[in-house]
């Protein structure tokens, strides 16, 4: 007898392919995908896992975060009667994405603190105090600099706000390293990114702690709970939850192996005349390296870096090409001209110290260089 073969005719083709909102058999194995890619990513965060909400990224996280909040708030009038206005706080050397968002909500009629951070980077806890007001409903404070990787103390800051408003945090740039508990943490919004966990780019997730209603800020089919619609990205979202699964296993063994890379290329490059580490040399995370080379323009100096193999950055790779002096070089005290000089240097998995050899060799004549020029 001929054996039997179950046929696949695709006769939902308006669907699209992968949709976990179809009911059929391949939607469902879809929608299963997904759920599990969200346990995957709950349980990374000692989270629930109806309170990871995928999105296309950090930027659009950090965008839900802040609006999605503060606009819950305005439409349900969620306010003491003697608030004049709500109020949010933050730092001044936020992501552009968080840094924005609180710019457009002062043109809508809310008060934005920008917390000033001493010339380490770290943010002054007795400021973040006396800021708090009746009508503060939001603070967010990025965990890990990504710029000059400075780690933020997080816990001492849930502290201080004890439940008197909501606690967000960027921690994109935390995950290889840093504890991502949330519960422990004390926040009630995290933003993590999939490219910075070695996921696919445009995945990303916000987690969203029970009880913290958002608005949300895309309309339409009511996907993650109404809390974000568009037809989920079901590939995207399960490569993100395994890299971030994958990397949060060695985070202990790696980020020690980074530490003493770090600590011996910065005694290293210090000892060039005019070199000057920016942020706190201890409170950093493992594999950032910040540094400023006096009277050297850092865009010559990456792009001669560049020519003899080795990729650099000046200020965030995140912003346009065509930028100003960074933002969180001047917030530590310098002027426009300082922060100018400033070259990032972040390490990875590959990163050897045979590598950073290579680099101190070549670097004076490139800095002699960049010097003249």
């Amino acid at each position: 007898m001929a054996k039997i073969t179950k046929r696949l005719i695709n006769l939902d083709a308006a669907a699209g392919s992968d949709n976990p909102s179809s009911i059929h058999s391949a939607g469902v194995r879809t929608a299963q995908t997904l759920s599990e890619a969200r346990q995957t990513v709950a349980r990374v965060l000692n989270a629930h896992s109806d309170e990871i909400i995928f999105t296309s990224g950090g930027t659009e996280a950090n965008n839900l975060a802040i609006f999605g909040l503060a606009r819950h708030r305005v439409s349900n009038k969620m306010c003491d009667t003697r608030c004049l206005t709500f109020h949010i706080i933050t730092t001044k050397i936020e992501h552009a994405s968080i840094l924005e968002s609180c710019r457009q909500l002062e043109h809508e009629g809310f008060s934005v603190t920008y917390l000033l951070v001493k010339s380490d980077g770290l943010i002054d806890l007795k400021e973040l105090a006396q800021a708090l007001r009746p009508e503060t409903i939001l603070v967010s404070i990025g965990y890990a600099n990504n710029e000059i990787g400075v780690i933020q103390p997080l816990r001492e800051i849930a502290k201080i706000i004890r439940r008197r408003c909501v606690f967000h945090t960027d921690a994109c740039q935390a995950p290889p390293f840093l504890d991502l508990n949330a519960a422990r943490l004390g926040v009630d919004l995290m933003t993590i990114n999939s490219s910075k966990v070695g996921g696919p780019k445009g995945s990303g997730c916000l987690y969203a702690r029970r009880g913290i209603n958002l608005q949300p800020i895309l309309y339409g089919g009511g996907q993650e709970r109404g809390r974000r619609s568009g037809t989920e990205n079901v590939s995207a979202a399960a490569n993100f939850a395994q890299a971030l699964e994958k990397c949060t296993r060695s985070r202990e063994k790696e980020s020690a192996r980074l530490a003493k890379l770090r600590d011996y290329f910065i005694k290293k490059l210090l000892a060039l005349p005019g070199t000057t580490l920016n942020g706190s040399a201890t409170n950093r995370l493992p594999n950032n390296v910040n540094v400023s080379f006096a009277e050297a323009d850092s865009e010559f100096m990456v792009l001669n870096l560049d020519a003899r193999g080795v990729l650099a950055a000046s200020g965030s790779a995140c912003s346009a090409q065509e930028k100003p002096a960074s933002h969180v070089i001047t917030a530590l005290g310098h002027d426009a001209t300082y922060a100018q000089t400033a070259v990032r240097f972040t390490l990875s998995r590959e990163t050897k110290k045979a590598d950073l050899d290579y680099v101190l060799k070549i670097l004076p004549e490139i800095l002699k260089r960049a010097r003249i020029a």
